[in-house]
């Protein structure tokens, strides 16, 4: 299914390119079409509509006071005062033929590129730290020096010859620039949008590439060729995917400002929320409330799980799955009686049967919604154990699936270092005594060695989820993310 997207995706980027090249080796008829009020709209389009989404994304960044939406605003500020730019500076519209038009629209790709590739790096780069220090400045001051720029350009444009950017080899060397820097962010963003599936992401990219797309027939093409049109049509379909991924990304929270916190976050547990769907959610919210010692322990077990699945190198698809598969592990103690699941003290033989049902249950539950194969082997293998004595297959060895084995691990970690109504909570190092007891008997001895090293080199991995998740708040977290 990844390949199949990821080839759609590729085609939808580089169709555009290929027609182009079509058109300029003759294989279709490339006629003049010379148009300076048609040029002059169209740009014109693609210039509101880069206002429209760096207003919008610019305003929830301000409120959320975070440095990447501010540079994700940025990229489409400049984009849409440069291309302006580039529709005022038409041949024989408003000026005589001069060297700002081109000059222009080369700029609007490049800053735009520029702001994009900022916007996807992580947000410890010394980079972005540095940049961080005049957040406060960067979008004002950002405006103002473009718009200096475009005043002296129109009043002025013999001025702006002094560097010749639309000409070799100066506009080799922007065009490798933009190809480099939009492949980096494409990557970061295609990789982040494998994880978490929000819909901006996947628009970035497409966005990104076209971008390239529309450097490289600004440079090859023939001006007002049909072919050199290509690449006005595919600024404006990229600020139209734009809008598409910023509504679709609104329907995810309901709510601009949630959808680029989610989108941008470094917290772990708004990392998790961010990227659940309203069915997971629903379900999460229904388990957490019918079970009061579930309240708190998905989400834990959720963030314990993600950290070792990104310890053993899982790819990002897997941990999306588990991510959700944990979340739901225990979904089945919904259909378990109120008398047994929060009977304070040890359970009985009948008890303890009823309550080993569970897994089967989320699983028959969760196979009806629709949920995946990686997911229902979390909710219905996460019990059963390494030498064979699980439930409710008995399955043994490396016949449990990877994810729920992975799932196993934290599992019983944080049920370990969780209050319950019979026992106190173990403190780390003796919950970390028994795993290292069990496995090879009870869990896969790799996945405890590589959980006992994930701790041990950053304690924070377990006592962050252990101090900031707790049994009061999860629930109208959930609700609020």
């Amino acid at each position: 299914m990844r390949n199949f997207k990821f080839i759609g995706l590729f085609l939808a980027i580089a169709s555009p390119y290929i027609l182009f090249e079509c058109f300029r080796q003759g294989y279709i008829k490339d006629p003049y079409l010379i148009m300076p009020k048609g040029h002059f709209y169209i740009v014109s389009a693609v210039a509101v509509l880069a206002v429209i989404i760096s207003i919008s994304v610019g305003i929830a960044g301000k409120r959320l006071r975070n440095i990447k939406i501010s540079f994700l605003s940025l990229s489409f500020i400049s984009l849409a005062q440069m291309f302006l730019v580039h529709g005022l500076s038409t041949p024989d519209f408003i000026l005589h033929e001069s060297h700002l038009p081109g000059i222009s629209s080369q700029l609007s790709i490049l800053l735009a590129t520029v702001w994009l590739w900022l916007s996807s790096l992580p947000s410890d780069s010394k980079l972005i730290e540095f940049i961080s220090r005049y957040d406060h400045f960067l979008v004002p001051i950002w405006i103002v020096a473009l718009g200096i720029f475009a005043g002296i350009g129109m009043v002025f444009p013999h001025l702006v010859t002094i560097v010749p950017m639309d000409v070799h080899p100066l506009n080799g060397v922007i065009t490798m620039s933009i190809i480099l820097l939009n492949l980096l962010t494409s990557y970061r963003y295609f990789q982040s949008y494998r994880y978490s599936k929000f819909p901006l992401q996947i628009a970035i990219v497409c966005s990104a590439g076209w971008l390239i797309v529309s450097q490289l027939i600004m440079v090859l093409g023939v001006v007002w060729k049909l072919s050199w049109w290509m690449y006005h049509i595919l600024l404006l379909a990229s600020m139209i995917v734009m809008l598409i991924g910023l509504v679709k990304q609104y329907s995810v929270k309901g709510s601009l400002v949630g959808s680029l916190r989610a989108l941008f976050t470094n917290d772990p547990f708004e990392r998790i929320t961010g990227g659940i769907s309203q069915s997971v959610r629903a379900l999460v919210i229904a388990t957490e409330k019918k079970d009061t010692y579930t309240a708190g322990h998905t989400f834990r077990v959720t963030m314990y799980a993600l950290k070792l699945g990104e310890e053993l190198n899982l790819a990002p698809e897997q941990l999306r799955a588990l991510a959700q598969g944990a979340l739901l592990h225990d979904v089945g103690k919904i259909n378990i009686p109120d008398s047994v699941l929060n009977k304070p003290g040890r359970l009985t033989l009948d008890e303890r049967i009823i309550i080993e049902k569970h897994p089967l249950k989320g699983y028959d539950m969760c196979r009806d919604l629709g949920f995946m194969k990686e997911e229902l082997s979390v909710i219905r293998f996460h019990h059963e154990k390494w030498d064979g004595t699980g439930y409710p297959n008995k399955l043994q060895g490396e016949n449990i699936p990877l994810l729920a084995r992975v799932t196993a691990v934290v599992d019983v970690y944080d049920a370990l270092t969780s209050e319950r109504s019979y026992r106190k909570a173990w403190p780390h190092h003796q919950a970390m005594e028994l795993l290292l007891e069990q496995k090879g008997t009870h869990f896969d001895p790799k996945f405890v060695d590589a959980w006992t090293q994930l701790c041990e080199r950053n304690p924070s991995v377990y006592q962050y989820p252990s101090q900031m998740i707790n049994d009061e708040t999860t629930v109208s977290l959930l609700s609020f993310f």
